[in-house]
């Protein structure tokens, strides 16, 4: 069996913040939705789907989601999102960009959505960020 992965859905508080959030930060259109849901994708192809039915925040000490990250092709790309998050208000975690480990090749940056899902965007290479791993017994990405 040969298995890819179609989308992933995150219930939100507020549909329109979190909508605008992700169209802004990650380019996403909207391909679909109404006053309960949006579905986002990129060149008609649907990545992400919200729902307006949570309260509260997202609860990182719970079985479930741990992040969601995001694949770009370069490293240009992870530097246009981070002055999106800064401009939007948004601090990244850790450093900004980050490698995925010590000595690792690729990595990129770690934030959270407007209901403080985590989420990371990187790219296979980040060759010229000098940055050290935050943490150089673990992967960057398992504890933030």
């Amino acid at each position: 069996m040969t298995v890819t992965v179609g989308h992933v859905g995150l219930n939100v508080t507020d549909l329109a913040r979190s909508t605008a959030f992700y169209q802004r930060v990650f380019e996403f259109e909207v391909l679909d939705g109404d006053d309960r849901y949006s579905f986002l994708g990129v060149g008609g192809t649907l990545l992400v789907t919200l729902w307006q039915q949570s309260v509260g925040t997202f609860a990182a000490d719970r079985p479930g989601l741990h992040h969601l990250a995001f694949q770009v092709p370069d490293l240009e790309s992870v530097r246009r999102a981070e002055s999106v998050l800064r401009a939007l208000g948004v601090e990244p975690l850790h450093d900004g960009i980050v490698p995925h480990g010590e000595g690792a090749t690729s990595g990129g940056l770690f934030f959270t959505d407007p209901d403080g899902i985590r989420l990371e965007i990187y790219t296979p290479s980040i060759e010229g960020i000098t940055t050290a791993a935050p943490d150089a017994d673990a992967p960057t990405c398992g504890f933030f």
